[in-house]
């Protein structure tokens, strides 16, 4: 469950980021431009990794590293939140 949540996790951060980019375009300076394609193409590509390893592969996890990966899961979805809510205010 937690792998399925990851790959469509970082498939919806990945859209939103370039929904959020493509109208602000032209008005943010470029090394901010560059900054938030490094963003949309570092950010997005190891959590859907993590999610096909979980995902195929989380059966043969022991309990702890589980655990740790939920705790990983919670700090990357409150980065998320703050992400996503401090774009939508500028």
């Amino acid at each position: 469950l937690l792998g399925i949540i990851y790959i469509l996790t970082s498939i919806v951060y990945f859209f939103f980021l370039i929904a959020w980019l493509i109208p602000r375009f032209s008005r943010i300076n470029p090394s901010a431009i560059t900054t938030c394609i490094l963003q949309i193409i570092l950010i997005p590509i190891p959590i859907l990794i993590s999610g096909f390893i979980l995902l195929f592969q989380g059966w043969r996890l022991d309990p702890i590293l589980q655990l740790g990966n939920l705790l990983l899961f919670l700090v990357l979805i409150y980065f998320l939140i703050t992400d996503i809510i401090i774009k939508y205010r500028n």
